[in-house]
């Protein structure tokens, strides 16, 4: 395994180890009993992390929805980090990324077909879901970003942890990224490592696998990205493959986490990438608007393109102040997930489908 360089503020250790005293407290509160834990009558998946952000929860959660759907009825529950809405919202086609957050905009949008919910309090989401506000009862219910929402219990639990920033190698906040401490994987059923080069060879699984140190009753995976065509924010442009970009000039416009395997990725592809990058989620100001459209006036090359993430289209697309000559020149990049192999992804279907399977059977039991 190679090594891989990790920015550990240790200045700030003392402050980690404090925090991680509260979290300790906090999951010993949930472990002995004093603060509850809610099941449900519907199989609920939870996809999650140990570190913030940037480790691929939202391809993996539409991997479930694609994997789900054409069998299941299917429901998504997020927090709707930086909406401004207060409370349940049910996405609807009126519905704006201001309303629930640019990553529920986006499954919502990618996938009509079923329900996307955001609610800071899941309990309350979840009885939203399942006691009035839909027609149909959802026979799916996945949680997204919810490993540390520990007010309800999921009834399959999945830990996604960063292939180039594995949680055994990381430090609490501020000094590094973990929100909890590695013994948080406990509580997972699945551990899947996210980001994985395409070439990954046995040596290295085991040497992850022995890092890693999943229990008996714990599956352990491993997924890295794939990209699709480029599709344009404008609809009346045709979709380009990503080959197409030689000798093409890039402008690169992330509010991401990790921006740099988009980078690379593009790299392979053109030499000409100018990269302006955001926080993330970030709120696109005027001003903001103004220095993209600004980097686009001054590239000077015949073929030029701004290329942005699927999350950060889902906030410029609506944008009052991004220009029609702008948008037309504006491609998203998709990101989905592969399994490093064939018979991983069968594995992990099949123990998937059979959970929400039996789960809903045992449901419709209880309910009889």
């Amino acid at each position: 395994m190679k090594d891989r360089k990790i920015h550990i503020h240790y200045g700030l250790l003392p402050l980690s180890f404090l925090y991680g005293i509260g979290v300790k407290i906090r999951n010993r509160l949930f472990d002995s009993g004093i603060l509850k834990s809610r099941s449900f009558p519907v199989p609920i998946i939870s996809v999650g992390n140990l570190a913030v952000g940037g480790t691929g929860k939202t391809p993996h959660t539409e991997y479930l929805i694609r994997l789900l759907k054409p069998t299941f009825k299917v429901a998504v529950l997020s927090r709707g980090y930086k909406r401004e809405s207060k409370g349940f919202v049910l996405a609807s086609r009126q519905t704006t990324v201001k309303d629930i957050g640019d990553e529920p905009w986006q499954m919502a949008h990618k996938f009509p077909d079923i329900n996307v919910a955001v609610d800071r309090n899941r309990c309350h989401g979840i009885e939203q879901l399942t006691q009035g506000c839909l027609k149909e009862k959802p026979e799916a219910i996945i949680l997204d970003d919810a490993f540390q929402h520990r007010y309800v219990s999921p009834g399959l639990s999945i830990l996604l942890t960063d292939y180039n920033r594995p949680f055994f190698s990381d430090q609490m906040l501020p000094a590094g990224r973990l929100r909890e401490p590695a013994a948080g994987k406990r509580r997972a059923d699945i551990i899947i490592v996210t980001k994985c080069p395409d070439h990954l060879d046995e040596k290295e699984i085991c040497l992850l696998r022995k890092k890693i140190a999943p229990a008996d009753k714990q599956t352990l995976y491993f997924t890295r990205m794939a990209y699709g065509m480029l599709q344009p924010l404008s609809p009346e442009a045709p979709a380009r493959d990503i080959r197409s970009l030689s000798g093409t000039d890039v402008i690169l416009v992330t509010g991401i986490a990790s921006p740099a395997p988009i980078m690379k990725k593009l790299s392979a592809y053109t030499r000409h990438i100018v990269s302006i990058t955001f926080g993330d989620h970030h709120a696109f100001s005027a001003k903001d608007i103004e220095r993209i459209q600004q980097a686009f006036r001054q590239c000077k090359a015949a073929g030029k393109l701004i290329i942005t993430t699927e999350k950060d289209a889902a906030r410029l697309a609506c944008h009052p102040l991004l220009d029609e000559t702008t948008r037309k020149n504006t491609y998203t990049l998709p990101i989905t997930v592969e399994f490093i192999n064939e018979k991983e992804k069968q594995s992990f279907n099949s123990q998937i489908i059979s959970y929400v399977r039996k789960d809903s059977r045992n449901s419709s039991l209880s309910e009889g």
